[in-house]
């Protein structure tokens, strides 16, 4: 059985390019809470997991720690066709990947959430 974290980021490694994710909807299919998720993310492989797909539930990137948008996740989500509207939110009705279906599930040999 997978750690929360390797859960979590198998997850992540499931959205698509072109597609992002919240914290929420992460934490919900991993079975955590979304700071849990949150965490999980900040200590993330970035040459294996797509953490820049990650964005809080109102469609933005989340603030750092120092209080500044992380550049480098909204030019990598930039190049991948995400778009930002003028207050730097992305349209989560177009972009938001929808979730792994039940032969996703199979072949990464993980349970669904009860949900």
């Amino acid at each position: 059985m997978l750690g929360v974290y390797q859960r979590i980021y198998t997850l992540v490694m499931g959205v698509p390019r072109g597609k992002v994710a919240t914290y929420g909807q992460i934490a919900k299919l991993a079975g955590c809470s979304a700071r849990q998720a949150g965490y999980a993310m900040a200590v993330a492989p970035t040459d294996t997991v797509p953490w820049h797909r990650v964005i809080n539930s109102r469609g933005q990137i989340s603030i750092r720690s120092d209080g500044l948008i992380d550049a480098e996740q909204q030019r990598l989500l930039d190049n991948e066709g995400i778009q930002f509207d003028s207050k730097g939110r992305v349209d989560l009705i177009r972009f938001q990947w929808q979730g792994p279906d039940q032969s996703w599930w199979a072949d990464q040999m993980l349970d669904p959430p009860l949900i």
